[in-house]
């Protein structure tokens, strides 16, 4: 009939789309050599999800659509490794003095004899915001926290006050960053307990 009539005729007469008609069922044998390619692509390039396996097929010659491979990928139980980004958080490249690390080999026994001051990191929809964090080491009470959007001193100050309203530390410990190492930091700390040196009130992990 397609010799006689065009085929967009006929197509339009029995109600189906053209490329019905020039559909071709692709055989078990072309979808194994494919998938040896996307495994073969998927094993050199562990991150890749379908689209970059199906731009790296085509770079090698493989004609193929993002379709067939993520079909082929999904059938191989093959997914692009994700890969997150990690924030750094501490800075050890400062200008400011260091301390002795106070509480390597100590034997911590009483509540606020050593309180320990970190920052992490906390992954939203669409952008970080970070935790400064005050903990008492023995009673693992949370002394002080602040959350900000950014990672500047005032997050680790705001911590601080609210920490020291109440009581202090024995020992203030904390890594070598430049936000606890900062003047305004120690500052605050050796104002609180004035009776004790600065190496006495801060410790710093070496």
């Amino acid at each position: 009939m397609a010799t006689q009539f065009p085929v967009a005729t006929v197509c339009r007469l029995l109600q189906v789309p053209r490329s019905s008609h020039y559909y071709r069922s692709t055989d078990q044998h072309d979808d194994t050599s494919v998938k040896a390619a996307i495994e073969a692509v998927a094993g050199e390039w562990v991150t890749y999800g379908y689209r970059r396996v199906t731009a790296e097929l085509r770079r090698r010659g493989v004609v193929v659509n993002t379709k067939r491979v993520r079909r082929l990928m999904r059938e191989m139980g093959l997914a692009g490794k994700v890969v997150r980004r990690r924030r750094r958080t501490t800075n050890s490249d400062h200008p400011f003095p260091r301390y002795h690390n106070l509480v390597q080999e100590l034997v911590i026994d009483r509540p606020d004899q050593v309180w320990v001051a970190d920052i992490t990191y906390i992954r939203l929809c669409q952008e970080f915001v970070y935790l400064a964090v005050i903990m008492d080491v023995f009673t693992r009470c949370i002394r002080s926290w602040y959350l900000g959007r950014n990672l500047d001193q005032g997050l680790m100050l705001t911590a601080l006050r609210g920490a020291l309203e109440h009581r202090a530390p024995e020992i203030h410990h904390s890594d070598q960053g430049v936000q606890y190492a900062a003047s305004d930091y120690v500052r605050i700390l050796k104002d609180r307990d004035a009776g004790c040196e600065e190496e006495q009130s801060v410790g710093v992990r070496e």
